[in-house]
């Protein structure tokens, strides 16, 4: 039987998830209400009543297509390893990470989903994670090179930031840059980083007391891993090198698409796309989304990007902008998480169904009486 306490826990970390996801949904739509407030106009319902929907479902298209090449960019990355993993199946396992990221800082929750898919697929456990954590370095060096291009380009716009706004953006990059220092470090100091990671998995053991499984088994199974980890990361820089190279470039269409997003909702509003621009802002606006700061990022998005796209936006479209923006980008994200986290319950429920009656030996039959 389970430990009442163990149940206790385990009702308190739903209930947790759920209040996550409430305050997610709460700081997003309060920071939108209040840039409604301040931006209404009299023109803004004219702004509204004109929107051409064809844009907005051009937009939906663009991160459909957006989500499709992250889904490839695992395949690719994934098969470079050896692995076969399918293509709808890591297109599930993206968006089922959508819904985890609504709930946790940084967006951060996606990546633990992504690894258990992985592993569920049939790639061992340190090999996903190193998957995962090259699409994050992937990221940096993507959005770096395009920030870096774009911002000698737009170098007038800098000075109409406030300070409070720029030191934000630094505070992102330095973030961000941060994860471009995972590879080299773990393959350039192998034995001291397994040293710090098995000593932080000893202590959430610790931690973890109502776990299953003794804590020597968890760090034997751990120690294995790393091993795994390290030696996956030394074949993404040999033999696996093409892997990273198409998973770059899958990296940089797949945000060259989530960044149109938002240049086809100003031609929706009738306005010019300011591509350059947008994409500016935008690679800002993602950067400053990975700090964990709230769930889900929800509040700070919404208050970077009005403060950004006001400088292009008139004030009575701003709102209406950012909410359809964040439909997209963020409600959409919801709708489609929800889906596929119901195809992996559904998945997991008929694998357990097909394991018990595998284990549960047939019923004798009865002997007949002999007369």
């Amino acid at each position: 039987m389970t430990h009442p306490d163990v149940v206790r826990k385990e009702n308190d970390v739903k209930i947790s998830s759920r209040g996550l996801f409430a305050i997610s949904l709460i700081f997003s739509l309060s920071v939108i209400f209040i840039v409604f407030g301040a931006t209404f106009t009299e023109e803004t319902i004219q702004y509204i009543l004109s929107f051409n929907l064809i844009f907005l479902i051009l937009a939906i298209g663009f991160r459909i297509l957006a989500l499709a090449l992250w889904g490839l960019r695992i395949v690719l990355m994934s098969r470079s390893l050896g692995y076969h993993v399918g293509f709808f199946y890591s297109l599930n396992m993206v968006l089922a990470g959508l819904l985890a990221g609504t709930i946790t800082p940084g967006q951060a929750g996606g990546e633990p989903v992504r690894v258990h898919e992985l592993y569920r697929t049939g790639v061992k456990v340190g090999d996903a994670t190193a998957v995962v954590i090259m699409e994050r370095v992937l990221d940096g060096i993507v959005l770096t090179g395009m920030g870096v291009i774009i911002m000698f380009m737009t170098r007038e716009i800098w000075s109409t930031f406030s300070t409070s706004l720029i030191i934000l953006i630094i505070a992102a990059w330095v973030f961000l840059l941060s994860f471009l220092f995972i590879p080299f470090l773990a393959m350039r100091y192998p034995v001291p980083m397994k040293c710090l990671i098995l000593r932080l998995v000893s202590w959430i053991t610790e931690k973890l007391s109502h776990t299953r499984l003794s804590s020597s088994k968890i760090c034997a199974c751990a120690d294995t891993e790393i091993d795994n980890f390290f030696t996956c990361f030394s074949r993404f820089a040999g033999p696996a090198r093409w892997g990273l190279l198409i998973g770059g470039s899958a990296t940089a269409f797949f945000w060259v698409t989530e960044f149109m997003v938002a240049s086809v909702i100003l031609m929706g509003l009738g306005l010019d796309p300011y591509i350059i621009l947008s994409f500016f802002f935008q690679i800002l606006i993602a950067i400053i989304m990975m700090i964990p700061t709230t769930p889900g990022s929800s509040g700070i998005t919404e208050l970077s990007t009005s403060s950004l796209y006001a400088l292009i936006v008139p004030a009575g479209m701003l709102g209406i902008f950012v909410l359809l923006w964040r439909f997209v980008t963020f409600y959409l994200n919801i709708i489609l998480g929800v889906i596929a986290g119901m195809c992996i319950v559904h998945r997991e429920i008929s694998c357990r169904t097909e394991d018990s009656k595998e284990i549960t030996p047939d019923k004798p039959q009865p002997k007949e009486e002999k007369r």
